[in-house]
This record gives C-alpha cells, structure tokens and sequence, in this order.
C-alpha cells in the first residue's frame, strides 16, 4: 500500500511539470506570434516608403 502511494505522488508531480510545459509553450508561441506581427508592419512600413521614394524620383514629362 505505501508503493501505491507513493505512485500517485510521483504521477502527480509529473502532471504539473507537463502543465507549466504546457504553458510555456504557450507563452512563447504568442512572444513568436507578436514578434511576427510587429515585423510584418516594419516591413510594410520599409516597402512604402521605398515606393513612395520611386514614385517621387520618376520623371512623368516622358
């Protein structure tokens, strides 16, 4: 019987590993997610000043 206890303590304390696994995952999938998203508006950013720049050195008196 006290083999048996023991058993679920030890399975116990594995759950609660698993769960801030879990969780960390978790927080980090969202850190790559938002990281993702702010560099996705930086380059939006970058390609229309670049072409804002075209447009303003192309000579239209062709």
């Amino acid at each position: 019987m006290a083999t048996a206890k023991e058993d679920l303590e030890l399975e116990d304390e594995v759950t609660v590993v698993e769960d801030d696994a879990d969780d960390d995952a978790e927080d980090a999938a969202e850190v790559a997610r938002t990281n993702l998203t702010k560099r996705r508006i930086i380059d939006n950013y970058l390609e229309e000043r670049r072409l804002q720049k075209q447009l303003s050195d192309y000579d239209f008196d062709l």
